[in-house]
């Protein structure tokens, strides 16, 4: 597994992992409090369709972030940015061949960065994009039950095995397949001196995202022309009722349901994710 630090804004250095596989380039965005390596089964499952890679953004996974740091949202497009003229650039990638996977934050991340540069995806798909039209912002002081669930969030347990335990008996995490949810939490979490272990997102990074502003990614959906699949699950959720519109307002945007998962659909059936990716992917 290759790391590499790719030189983002705001002092960041994010993480870049090779995932493997054969075939053009394709770099893959996690969701907010995730990191890139949760997408080992997803990007094994392509192996034979596509070279993945993966990004820690700001704040997650091995990622080196400046202390206090403002987290902003144009900050995860410049981090997904920094990274894909790192794979130009090194020859990872040919010219206008890299094809883009986010899931949640990491989907609006992706378009972010195609807005700042167009042409610099061939494709995209997105599950659950967090792209949200400016009316439907939460209204100053009003309650965030996100934000406040990620700064109550258990942060240390005593080894990796019991967090596993402890998140695969109870939902949303109770949900996912059993790889994605040993990826998650073997990377996901950083040795303490005493020997427990340690969220690398914390609670109060994840709660920060949850709390900022999205930006004018919405209002400038036209502005991409790249072909962009956009997938929603059935649970209900602001995400997934707003992905047909995040479709329709793409100039060369596709819906797909897949209404038996939730929003954590990239972590629950990896294998059925990866086809849904590979049917994108341009040929």
């Amino acid at each position: 597994m290759t790391i590499a630090y790719i030189p983002s804004t705001d002092g960041v250095e994010v993480a870049l992992h090779d995932l493997g596989g054969v075939g053009p380039a394709l770099l893959m965005v996690h969701a907010n409090g995730m990191h890139g390596r949760v997408w080992q089964p997803v990007a094994d499952a392509l192996a034979a369709d596509a070279r993945c890679w993966a990004i820690d953004l700001r704040g997650h996974g091995v990622s080196r972030t400046p202390d206090n740091l403002a987290y902003e949202w144009d900050g995860v497009g410049d981090d997904v940015s920094a990274v894909v003229d790192h794979l130009y650039a090194a020859g990872h990638a040919e010219p206008g061949q890299l094809d883009g996977v986010g899931w949640s934050m990491g989907g609006c991340g992706l378009m972010l960065a195609e807005q700042a540069v167009a042409g610099r995806f061939r494709s995209l798909w997105a599950f659950e994009p967090i792209v949200f039209p400016a009316e439907a912002a939460r209204p100053a002081g009003a309650p965030n039950p996100l934000a406040d669930s990620a700064r109550r969030r258990r942060e240390i347990f005593a080894s990796r095995d019991e967090a596993f335990e402890n998140y695969a008996a109870k939902p949303p995490f109770s949900t996912t397949d059993p790889a994605s949810l040993r990826a998650y939490v073997e990377h996901g979490f950083g040795d303490l001196d005493d020997g427990t272990v340690q969220l690398r997102c914390r609670g109060a990074t994840e709660a920060a995202f949850f709390s900022a502003e999205h930006g004018e990614v919405f209002a400038n959906l036209g502005a991409i022309a790249t072909p962009t699949t956009v997938v929603g699950s059935g649970d209900g959720g602001p995400p997934s009722m707003i992905a047909p519109t995040v479709a329709e307002h793409l100039l060369n945007g596709f819906y797909v349901s897949m209404a038996d998962l939730n929003h954590f659909g990239p972590m629950q059936d990896p294998a059925r994710i990866a086809a849904s990716i590979r049917k994108a992917l341009p040929r």
